[in-house]
């Protein structure tokens, strides 16, 4: 089958899952691979690989020749590094560099992975939306601040004529977190109760197979638009149908339990909100 999509962090945790919805819709895909990447999570799917590296642009134009659809899911998810610059490299330089030799092969549609960190954050007297303006001064931590600009060059290459859609997923959460990420490994060790403490917050997640549905359905978007969460459900909605509901801030007694029960809080008991989509099936055996 000749590859006609190409997906970036497809060995990654939600890459991998993208590839895979797309395998199952009978796609060709190619997936983008450093030379040192685990390829376990595409064990068995048939998919050409072509290794390359965001940094390097000439790797990025032999990736991207003959195909007609990019999904740039590759970022470097760090809370902290050691050299802030690595960050800014593959996540912001690098998505630059793609953008370009996508531009370069004629690619008829990019969708680009960003983060609902990029949303602004609450005004005096109201919430922010998808169409509220941000600025970088508002993202906290350099991997925040490094999805902020580039998912302004994505802007920049969707204003330019490349026919880009941004996704904006919240912390995803399912199986093959096998690195894990930086989210994963949070509720790793708040369920073996290595979790020294909690910070009174909140905290989106979803299911890491309706992130990746929510990816195919960016494809049907206008160019150089945001997919928003409801946008994001109502298309997800028809690829899967099957019911689905949300569970929003609710102070779910199970869950509290235990959480107290694992981590070692002082003070009053933990109060968790539970966001996102679920089945029915899987909300019953969560209660």
């Amino acid at each position: 089958m000749t590859a006609t999509t190409l997906v970036t962090g497809a060995t990654g945790f939600v890459g991998s899952h993208v590839v895979r919805h797309l395998v199952e819709r009978g796609e060709g895909v190619r997936a983008l691979v450093r030379a040192s990447s685990r390829r376990d999570l595409l064990a068995g799917l048939p998919v050409e690989f072509v290794e390359g590296d965001l940094r390097d642009p000439a790797s990025l134009e032999r990736a991207c020749t003959g195909v007609r659809r990019v999904y740039h899911v590759a970022a470097d998810y760090r809370l902290w590094a050691a050299d802030p610059r690595e960050i800014y490299e593959s996540n912001v330089t690098g998505t630059r560099n793609l953008l370009e030799a996508a531009r370069r092969s004629g690619v008829e549609r990019f969708v680009y992975t960003s983060t609902v960190a990029t949303i602004a954050v609450p005004r005096p007297g109201a919430l922010p939306d998808e169409s509220t303006a941000a600025t970088v001064d508002e993202m906290i931590g350099h991997y925040k601040r490094s999805k902020f600009l580039a998912e302004q060059e994505a802007f920049a290459a969707a204003e330019s004529g490349l026919p880009v859609v941004i996704v904006n997923p919240s912390a995803p959460v399912g199986p093959r977190d096998v690195k894990p990420t930086p989210t994963g490994r949070m509720i790793v060790e708040a369920a073996t109760g290595h979790m020294p403490a909690f910070v009174d917050t909140g905290l989106n997640v979803v299911h890491v197979d309706d992130v990746a549905e929510g990816h195919v359905a960016a494809l049907r978007r206008a160019p150089g638009s945001t997919l928003r969460p409801a946008d994001w459900w109502e298309e997800a909605l028809v690829l899967c149908n099957r019911p689905r509901f949300f569970v929003v801030g609710v102070d779910h007694h199970a869950v509290r339990q235990r959480l107290a029960a694992r981590l070692p809080l002082r003070g009053e008991s933990a109060k968790v909100a539970i966001y996102g989509p679920c089945s029915a099936g899987d909300y019953a055996r969560r209660r």
